[in-house]
């Protein structure tokens, strides 16, 4: 018999929004490994193989939250002011609320509150994936009806620009010459940002060229969409046929992108260190417009589909940490921070701490799995206060 409890949801999805969450603790678990100093600091060669590994593996945990809210909730389910004050509640209010926390805790509360005004707090960087989710939602009651009608073959064309498009990074990489030619331009807030080679209609005074619109987060709405209508149940010898190759393709090209750019930029000397435009760089095939990311979320897709599990573990702790998955994004870096200081000094640093070679990657082991159960629990504990919990924890 179903469980009344299970009717309506996903389980599948479920499963994904709660790996979803470790996979960006394990992110965030991995960047102290190739950023400090004055941004950009890889201490050794094996930090650098760990840090470009663990965050490879997972890079995909963001465009696998967007194919969620897109397989749920695309095209709308009602009108467009019932899905924007379901979202305020569930998504806004939770997100003005840790804006603010975060503003307190970290940096100079008033210059923080002043530039909330027109962006996220950077010490709080994980925030700009909100604004970016609300960009979505806006869409959505645009594209419904298209949605509501569209075919399998007009879908797959979309996508197949949406695919192009995610080349593009690495095309504009390359055809601008790398790094040397990397010109990078500070906003007000001391952000720096690539001054990028235009292509195809872009220009000084036009950075909507013809992929613009079809790039970005799009194809991640598009992508859970057909999954939705035009995916059916695959056997599991065909799920691993396509989800094994599009994984592997996808994982060398961010990993070994990675690898490439700090290995050209320091050959092979370390400690390779500098500004955060270094960083930046590096992290070119690790963005989530870019084709290997863009594989990794197919192959994670087709294997969450896989899952059925239901039962007791399930009901248990995975359905109320799904619930909670918002709440655990917004609050996990006031946890992980600490946790991960308190990691590094407990083991050392590189191949003077007390595992050797193996102490980084112990690490961001030990800290993502610390980190994410206690954010869980805070998390969870939150949603579960009456009458408030969702205004707090999403």
């Amino acid at each position: 018999m179903t469980n009344l409890k299970t009717e309506n949801r996903v389980v599948w999805v479920d499963w994904m929004r709660v790996a979803a969450c470790f996979m960006v603790l394990l992110v965030h678990s991995t960047e102290p490994f190739y950023l400090g100093g004055e941004g950009a600091l890889i201490l050794t060669k094996a930090d650098a193989f760990w840090a470009s590994f663990f965050d490879s593996v997972v890079r995909a945990c963001v465009p696998l939250f967007i194919v969620a809210s897109s397989y749920l909730q695309f095209p709308l389910h009602y009108s467009a002011g019932e899905f924007f004050r379901r979202r305020a509640v569930r998504v806004l209010i939770p997100f003005l609320l840790w804006s603010a926390v975060y503003a307190l805790a970290w940096g100079d509360p008033v210059e923080n509150f002043k530039n909330l005004v027109f962006n996220f707090n950077y010490a709080a960087g994980h925030l700009w994936f909100v604004y970016m989710l609300i960009g979505v939602y806006l869409l959505m009651p645009l594209l419904s009806p298209w949605a509501e009608r569209v075919g399998k073959r007009e879908l797959q064309v979309y996508l197949a620009i949406c695919a192009f498009t995610t080349l593009i990074p690495i095309i504009r990489d390359w055809y601008s010459g790398g790094f040397e030619s990397f010109e990078v331009i500070y906003g007000v807030s001391g952000l720096p940002r690539q001054a990028l080679t235009p292509f195809w209609g872009e220009a000084g005074w036009n950075a909507y060229g013809t992929f613009y619109y079809l790039s970005g987060f799009v194809g991640y709405l598009l992508l859970g969409l057909y999954i939705r209508r035009f995916v059916g149940e695959l056997s599991w010898g065909k799920s691993l046929a396509i989800a094994i190759p599009c994984y592997l393709v996808g994982f060398t090209v961010s990993f070994g992108g990675f690898l490439y750019r700090v290995f050209a930029m320091c050959d092979g000397v370390f400690p390779v260190e500098g500004l955060v435009e270094k960083a930046m760089w590096w992290e070119t095939t690790w963005c989530n417009d870019t084709i290997g990311v863009a594989l990794m979320t197919i192959a994670w897709i087709l294997l969450f589909k896989k899952i059925k599990s239901s039962g007791s573990f399930y009901q248990k702790v995975l359905l109320p940490l799904s619930k909670a998955s918002y709440g655990i994004y917004l609050i996990h870096l006031l946890i992980l921070v600490p946790v991960c200081g308190a990691v590094r000094e407990w083991l050392g640093i590189g191949l003077d701490g007390r595992l050797g070679i193996w102490t980084s990657p112990v690490e961001i082991i030990i800290s993502t799995i610390v980190g994410f159960v206690a954010t869980a629990l805070v998390a969870v504990v939150l949603q579960k206060i009456p009458k408030i919990g969702k205004y707090i924890a999403g």
